[in-house]
């Protein structure tokens, strides 16, 4: 399904419209994504900040990642759902949870990074590319 995407949170207090098509689609299994996710990585669509609108309440958690930038985990505050991650280094993206789309959104992860964190027992789709650690930013939407 092309754009726009459309989701909420569970609750439906949080609402998103994407009005562009993702730069990137990444599965995270850094720790601190791993903590998110109860033990498994997240399942990330990077769209360009412009096209991204946010609507309802929304909490954050800031910390320095182990790429040494600043990673902001937003969350609805009523039922917990993960909406997205900023990180200093990339203020033009912001990255969506795919769990945050609506059903039928079409879009899945083409990359897996920071695999070196991933638990022994992770299985990791050998189709997907694999980064060890932080990949390269992706290219910027052309206007």
């Amino acid at each position: 399904m092309p754009a726009p995407y459309t989701g909420s949170c569970n609750c439906g207090a949080v609402t998103v419209t994407i009005g562009a098509e993702p730069v990137a689609t990444r599965q995270c299994w850094c720790r601190q994504c791993q903590r998110v996710a109860a033990g498994g990585p997240t399942n990330n669509a990077m769209f360009p900040t412009d096209a991204v609108t946010i609507t309802g309440p929304r909490a954050d958690h800031a910390y320095v990642a182990a790429s040494g930038n600043v990673l902001t985990h937003e969350f609805c505050p009523g039922c917990g759902t993960p909406v997205l991650g900023r990180s200093t280094a990339r203020p033009q993206f912001r990255t969506i949870r795919l769990g945050l789309l609506d059903e039928g959104h079409g879009l899945s992860p083409q990359m897996a990074i920071w695999t070196d964190e991933a638990p022994a027992w992770a299985t990791i789709d050998p189709e997907l590319e694999r980064w060890p650690c932080q990949p390269p930013p992706p290219a910027a939407p052309k206007d």
